[in-house]
């Protein structure tokens, strides 16, 4: 396993084509970053608004399943967002989902660039040398979400496929989770795949790679067993779309 400030590497050796990716594997705020402290009460820290809550532990599982290296961020998506271009109004967030981020406002170039040079840029850099590191890899990113926004309607769907232009792996894998499970599965839900710069654009999509984002709703992956029951079903039907392709 590799440690960094910005990421955690699992099983770099493993021989699987699947690489795994967790952009928002954790609510981290690094001690040089406000004290590790960005203003916010516990409860907020422990919502999706800081990291995709379950997505790592799912993340782990299939990389143990699938003998397949895992990569995940080692800070908050509210210290930066590692699935945002450099240039994305949303990178360093002010405002999510209701709750202000005293830490973020304000914050002067030099600070955001520290945060892009010390976090952001060696994650992505990480996730590029995986990629780069197998042979006709396919990259799997995971992540989690909410059962309702504020103010919004409850989301219907338990898990989400998202994609931009390049659905090679995605519709399959859609047919695949619509045939074999009774999940109500979101198209391009709850999110659009399609964003300019993110980590699927950068690392799959502009290197013609497979790939696919899964997003699965943060409350059917609360535990620990929750977790590993999860990441052995998205195994198998990853197994079976693959075999398909």
């Amino acid at each position: 396993m590799t440690d960094q400030n910005s990421f955690i590497l699992i099983g770099a050796d493993r021989p699987s084509r699947y690489v795994i990716l967790c952009d928002h594997a954790s609510n981290r705020v690094p001690p040089e970053i406000a004290n590790g402290d960005l203003g916010l009460s516990q409860k907020d820290m422990e919502r999706h608004i800081a990291y995709d809550v379950g997505a790592a532990g799912v993340s782990k599982r299939l990389g143990e399943v699938l003998d397949a290296p895992v990569l995940l961020s080692q800070f908050s998506r509210l210290v930066i967002d590692p699935n945002r271009s450099e240039d994305d109004p949303t990178l360093i967030m002010q405002l999510y989902d209701g709750s202000v981020i005293p830490a973020n406002r304000g914050l002067d170039n030099e600070a955001s660039k520290f945060r892009i040079e010390t976090y952001h840029r060696p994650y992505r850099k990480a996730a590029e040398a995986l990629a780069a590191s197998r042979d006709d890899p396919i990259l799997i990113a995971v992540h989690s979400f909410t059962p309702r926004l504020k103010g919004r309607p409850p989301r219907p769907w338990e898990i989400g496929v998202l994609f931009s232009h390049d659905r090679r792996y995605s519709d399959p894998l859609i047919k695949t989770l619509k045939t074999r499970t009774k999940y109500t599965v979101g198209e391009n839900q709850p999110y659009n795949g399609a964003l300019d710069g993110d980590t699927m654009d950068e690392i799959a999509l502009r290197q013609n790679r497979l790939h696919t984002l899964l997003e699965i709703r943060n409350d059917l992956i609360t535990t620990k067993e929750d977790q590993i029951a999860w990441g052995n079903e998205i195994a198998s039907h990853l197994e079976v779309t693959t075999a398909g392709l």
